[in-house]
């Protein structure tokens, strides 16, 4: 009766059938049974295809609807032509939010196996347009993006076209050396002080990737509508465990242009 119940919010919540959403269930690469949602645009397949990747807040909002962010995403690019999997990391683990926790037990790298799970569950059920799959990730699903396009299976026809991290914590990637194995683009504003850019065009730089820095764009700056706010979090910056979040609008407009010319090229 939940999962009913939240399905039906999600159909309330994207207003036209083509961004409707079907639950799927599908084998991450660790095991793990997951739950994902699938956006289908109008006419047949196969789609050019992206794999959406939440943030440590998972996928739904307190009142069980698709986060605002995800949702304003899934219908910009349901609408430009592409089908859209959004995997649930969290559910299947019984995990709601890991904002506010320093020990996790689910990491970018176990992530990871989840988002290569998805890409197979789209190539099994001859979605994807072969060889036009990309990979999105925000935060916490930014940093597993990038986890992705580090590994030899990111790269090749069972892989990622192109791998678009906005606003990741890359600190880990960058002491371990990571190098992209698929074009790689990060998105981020200058100004966070929850996962800093400075590790992040370091990161870039030496790993082969792209970097874009957004100037007075704070965490969860391409949101359609976050007030400019403080919270509480894991990992802040700032001596109060204080982080900064909240919508840039020049920034937002300059980031979603920049990712829809990448998935443009796909």
């Amino acid at each position: 009766m939940w999962l009913l119940r939240r399905f039906a919010a999600l159909l309330l919540c994207l207003a036209t059938p083509a961004q409707a959403l079907e639950q799927i269930a599908f084998a991450s690469r660790d095991g793990t049974m997951l739950s994902g949602w699938l956006a289908r645009p109008e006419g047949r397949g196969p789609f050019p295809a992206v794999v959406v990747l939440h943030g440590c807040a998972g996928l739904w909002s307190a009142s069980g609807k698709l986060a605002s962010r995800d949702a304003d995403w899934t219908a910009r690019l349901t609408a430009a032509g592409y089908a859209v999997l959004l995997p649930d990391s969290f559910g299947a683990r019984g995990l709601t939010s890991l904002c506010n926790d320093r020990d996790r037990n689910l990491t970018p790298a176990g992530r990871a196996q989840d988002a290569l799970g998805a890409r197979d569950w789209l190539e099994q059920q001859g979605l994807a347009a072969a060889g036009r799959v990309a990979l999105m990730g925000w935060s916490n699903g930014g940093s597993t993006a990038l986890e992705v396009a580090g590994q030899p299976a990111a790269a090749g026809p069972g892989g990622f076209r192109a791998v678009i991290a906005f606003y990741p914590g890359c600190r880990v990637l960058l002491k371990r050396g990571w190098v992209a194995r698929t074009p790689t683009t990060i998105l981020h504003g200058l100004a966070d002080d929850w996962t800093p850019a400075e590790p992040c065009e370091k990161l870039a730089a030496q790993g082969g990737a792209r970097f874009v820095g957004y100037a007075d764009a704070y965490h969860d700056f391409d949101h359609p509508s976050l007030p400019l706010r403080n919270r509480k979090a894991a990992y802040s910056e700032r001596a109060d465990g204080m982080v900064t979040i909240g919508t840039n609008a020049e920034a937002r407009a300059q980031a979603i242009a920049a990712t829809m010319a990448i998935l443009n090229g796909l």
